[in-house]
């Protein structure tokens, strides 16, 4: 489908695509969540669970690189797989990254609370409305969430390019206060306190390494936001290849940087006993409670560039499902004046206003259950990357990446053997009851949706300029 019928503006500049690919994939988790991870593998078994789902998201992110920019359309996966696999397989990856991008959006509506908690004075003392999974859900705890799903909802509703302002300056905030901890832990921290640097309390130091692997993909899910506003990215194509390899590097670097920090700093036991693990470690480098502060700062910028992130990469999906009649068709409309997916972006919003209910042990399940999905996604990409390669050899890839049939197979076996620590429970690191809960809903409700498409739409499911258009093949000789 050309620029001109879907109405895209063209408006993100090379360090707006930056930043809005690697702050995708720097949000809330690591202020949070660095203590479990330590907990889970040890200092070195962490590093090493977070360097092994970095080398699965390289390799993948390899191929993405080269699809986007040989076939830069709005939908991203949805494109590639349905140019591969067909349509059956193209529905299945992209409502499986739908619930990576959805789960990310609900993480954060969860993770905003646990911020003011830490540093509003009794936040948590109000009424209690329930308790799930033993942990109380407050009415202040909710009601924080969803009021700012709403601020993120209008502000992504509006257009992508305030977001995408927001996210870089929000970036450099980021990075700056990454770097602050790193640089107080090596002044006064040490190797000592970094011990155990491997759980060997299960048996095997493997299973704790494996645990934290199989946590990674949706940390680093966010680079695969690129592809889906590939319509509204103002630079030559051939370069987003480079920077979405870029971006995951970057993210690769920021989470083994922080792991280490926060172990030279705080011991096991002071580890266990914290709720903000990161920013408990930030004071102590620093020898100073206020510090604490300023890296929440930093953590309340990860949670709105990553919200940002993932309402635009999540619409366009859901606009691109849409506009190829593969889900109701409202959701595939852009507003006259903003020319954004609006009714897209508002179900997300909505989606994003429940989660607060559930209370803050949805921000582990959702990180689960959220990054197997988005490794089905990946294993589809990755599958795709190879068919194409053999299929369509004369296709035009000006990101083209060397070694492409070794690439596509270690992308593929890599994924392949993520999927499996998620099903099976030997290593420790399977999908637990409600995580499998929330997989199945999302496959029914994707079941349902495809039916109905089907019934309606007839022979054209799947069908539309913006997925069958030819791509530029080389002349040949």
């Amino acid at each position: 489908m050309s620029d001109e019928k879907v109405g895209f503006k063209k408006v993100l500049n090379w360090s707006e695509v930056l930043a809005l690919a690697f702050s995708a994939m720097i949000g809330w988790g690591w202020v949070v969540l660095s203590g479990d991870w330590i907990g889970k593998g040890g200092t070195m078994g962490a590093i090493l669970g977070f360097v092994i789902g970095g080398v699965l998201v390289v390799f993948v992110g390899l191929t993405y690189a080269e699809l986007t920019v040989a076939m830069p359309k709005c939908g991203g996966e949805l494109v590639f797989s349905m140019r591969a696999v067909g349509k059956s397989g193209s529905f299945i990856c992209t409502w499986m990254i739908i619930l990576g991008y959805v789960g990310v959006v609900a993480f954060e509506a969860c993770a905003f609370p646990t911020v003011l908690q830490y540093i509003i004075p009794g936040f948590m003392d109000g009424e209690t409305l329930y308790t799930i999974a033993g942990w109380e859900v407050k009415a202040v705890w909710v009601a924080a969430g969803v009021g700012l799903s709403i601020v993120i909802t209008i502000v992504n509703y509006i257009g992508i390019k305030p977001a995408a302002i927001l996210n870089t300056v929000l970036t450099v905030v980021i990075a700056a206060v990454g770097i602050a901890l790193v640089a107080g832990s090596a002044v006064n921290g040490d190797m000592q306190t970094a011990e155990p640097f491997f759980n060997i309390s299960s048996g095997s130091a493997l299973k704790g390494v494996f645990a934290v692997a199989v946590m990674t993909p949706f940390m680093f899910v966010g680079f695969d936001v690129l592809p889906q506003a590939a319509e509204e990215i103002n630079i030559q194509i051939k370069k987003v290849g480079g920077i979405l390899i870029l971006s995951i590097v970057m993210a690769v670097v920021f989470y083994t940087a922080i792991i280490f920090a926060v172990s030279r700093v705080m011991t096991l036991t002071e580890l266990e006993a914290s709720s903000l693990a990161t920013a408990d470690a930030m004071a102590k480098a620093f020898r100073m409670d206020a510090m604490a502060k300023v890296l929440i700062i930093g953590g309340l910028s990860g949670i709105v560039t990553s919200w940002n992130a993932f309402f635009v990469g999540g619409s366009r999906a859901i606009y691109a499902m849409a506009e190829g009649k593969m889900l109701p068709n409202f959701l595939g409309k852009l507003h006259p004046k903003f020319k954004t997916p609006g009714a897209a972006v508002i179900l997300i919003g909505v989606i994003s206003c429940i989660a607060p209910f559930f209370g803050r042990r949805m921000m582990v399940w959702l990180t689960d259950a959220g990054g197997f999905a988005v490794v089905i996604a990946y294993l589809l990409v990755s599958l795709s990357f190879l068919i194409l390669r053999k299929n369509e050899p004369d296709m035009d890839r000006p990101y083209k990446v060397r070694g492409g049939p070794v690439v596509g197979t270690i992308a593929v076996a890599l994924a392949i053997a993520m999927g499996v620590l998620y099903i099976i429970p030997t290593f420790g690191s399977n999908l637990i009851p409600q995580e499998w809960i929330i997989v199945g809903i999302w496959a029914v409700l994707g079941i349902i949706f495809g039916i109905y498409a089907k019934i309606k739409y007839g022979s054209s499911f799947g069908e539309s300029a913006n997925l069958i258009q030819p791509i530029k093949t080389r002349t040949a000789k």
